[in-house]
């Protein structure tokens, strides 16, 4: 196979596409799409995501030092581009996409995005300012996940709320599954 060579970058696709959610302590709240984010660590749980400090939502975080990752699915698409292409400066994107603001359960400024399936509240422990992007490493404070994706048995159904991902440019679906974890090394009965 032949290749070519790039000048450096970072091609780590596809990334998971969220709508964050944030506020400040005058009670302005936002959205903002990002798809820089990813797990830091399980215990204490810890995820972080990146944002240019020209953004509209990065002081937001900075002073309130908090935030919410609402995972999003196919159906709020185009809710979660418009959040990534408008800036807060200039529209209500909670008026423009039609989405519902609920309360988070331990922050104090921040509202959680209804639709979204799961609404992750963090806590911000630590920004690095790391040049192009500022990156926020938040613990963990509360999740919540909608009911009407809950089986009989109690399990929480994650992939049937049709996630989607960001992929150099593109947002996608993420199709079927090909396999669970431990599958290569399980012996057949």
């Amino acid at each position: 196979m032949a290749k070519q060579t790039w000048k450096p970058g970072n091609m780590v696709y596809p990334l998971p596409a969220v709508m964050v959610s944030c506020g400040d302590k005058e009670g302005n709240t936002n959205i903002i799409t990002i798809a820089w984010t990813g797990t830091i660590c399980t215990n204490p749980a810890m995820l972080y995501i990146s944002v240019r400090p020209e953004r509209y939502s990065y002081n937001m975080i900075k002073e309130s030092g908090e935030f919410v990752v609402n995972l999003t699915t196919e159906a709020l698409a185009r809710a979660t581009d418009y959040c990534g292409v408008r800036s807060g400066r200039d529209v209500d994107k909670w008026q423009e996409t039609g989405l519902t603001r609920g309360k988070a359960n331990e922050l104090m400024h921040t509202p959680i995005i209804e639709e979204c399936p799961v609404n992750i509240e963090c806590k911000v422990t630590e920004v690095k300012e790391l040049g192009s992007h500022a990156m926020f490493i938040a613990e963990v404070v509360s999740v919540q996940v909608s009911d009407e994706y809950m089986d009989e048995k109690g399990k929480f159904c994650l992939n049937e709320t049709g996630l989607m991902a960001y992929s150099h440019g593109e947002y996608l679906s993420l199709g079927k599954q090909i396999g669970t974890f431990g599958y290569s090394v399980k012996k057949n009965k």
